[in-house]
């Protein structure tokens, strides 16, 4: 498909200039020539490249393509444009259980952003922790739906329990180790600078374990856009498709938590532009192009978070806010302006 070799092209330029640009700027060839596996002009740049910018630049793909796959997930599930992992709670699971296990463990440091020398069994614990909060907190809305009827009351219902949830962690928060705190802060504003090269191969794990069950329900989940009723009558389990995508968001959503915080908007924002590009809800098609479209966004967001030139680092939610509020925004005056040509 000629669209999903324009992404992934995309894609690839992205992942070149994140390497690349920083506040000291990579010579492109330099840049290419490390990346192919070459000595460059300056030895600093492989060190520059090799300990910095690949670990950010592969976080930022597999945190994109698992953050917008895992909204297009929810969305089908609950029919509903608006709802993404963020909204409904999720990743305030997961950061609840990430705050937890950091409490419980009497660390002065977490995942990704908390100390650069939590690895292994503490990374995994930090991972498990950040998931199971994940699968609970969404597990408990799924819960609530069948006494809802309205999405919009769903969606408020998974609002609510974000904010208990937070509320929660703050509690937590108080009767923990102050600098834990301050981190924790930090940690929420969302960053994938935190990520080194020994985390890597397990968020690609468990990342990939969250696409890979995302993959495996592509059809039940084409049956599920025209109701339960109607994938019921084929022949989906439909209680079990809520329980795999229970999994697959907890996987998706939890793993990118721990390590690279809460990101706002890449859930929401990136389905619908993968729609609107497809022009189509087919999961066969729609969820590649939702991957591909995820991870450029967030390598595009890691570039403008760091400006070349300058030693500012902007947080990672402060760009995905400016980028992602604007489509939710559009999504909702398409909606009105559908709602009232059908009235």
């Amino acid at each position: 498909m000629k669209l999903l070799a324009v992404l992934a092209a995309a894609v690839l330029a992205l992942f070149v200039l994140a390497v690349a640009l920083g506040p000291v700027s990579v010579p492109l060839p330099d840049t290419v020539r490390v990346l192919a596996g070459a000595a460059p002009s300056d030895p600093r740049w492989s060190v520059v490249i090799g300990t910095v910018r690949l670990p950010r630049a592969f976080t930022a793909v597999l945190a994109g393509a698992a953050l917008a796959v895992a909204g297009a997930l929810v969305q089908t599930l609950f029919r509903n444009p608006l709802a993404d992992p963020y909204v409904l709670g999720v990743s305030s699971g997961a950061g609840l259980g990430v705050a937890l296990s950091l409490v419980a463990g009497g660390a002065a440091g977490t995942a990704a952003g908390f100390a650069e020398g939590l690895a292994g069994a503490a990374r995994l614990g930090a991972v498990g922790a950040a998931a199971l909060g994940a699968a609970a907190v969404l597990a408990l809305v799924l819960v609530l739906a069948r006494w809802v009827r309205s999405v919009v009351t769903l969606l408020v219902v998974g609002v609510m329990v974000g904010a208990v949830t937070t509320a929660v962690v703050s509690l937590v928060l108080v009767w923990s180790d102050p600098r834990i705190a301050q981190q924790y802060v930090v940690w929420g504003l969302g960053s994938i600078d935190g990520t080194g090269g020994a985390d890597l191969p397990v968020l690609a794990a468990v990342v990939g374990a969250g696409l890979v069950v995302a993959a495996l329900l592509v059809k039940p989940l084409n049956a599920l856009l025209l109701g339960e009723a109607h994938a019921r009558s084929v022949g989906v389990p439909v209680r079990r498709l809520r329980a795999a995508v229970v999994v697959a968001v907890a996987l998706l959503a939890g793993g990118v938590t721990a390590f690279c915080g809460p990101i706002a908007f890449v859930g929401i924002a990136v389905p619908h532009l993968a729609r609107l590009l497809v022009d189509t809800s087919d999961h066969r098609v729609l969820l590649p192009v939702t991957a591909l479209a995820g991870a450029a966004v967030v390598l595009a967001c890691s570039i403008a978070g760091h400006p070349p030139g300058t030693e500012t680092v902007v947080p990672l939610n402060v760009v995905t806010s400016l980028v992602g509020a604007p489509v939710v925004i559009a999504v909702l005056l398409r909606s009105r302006r559908f709602a009232t040509a059908v009235s």
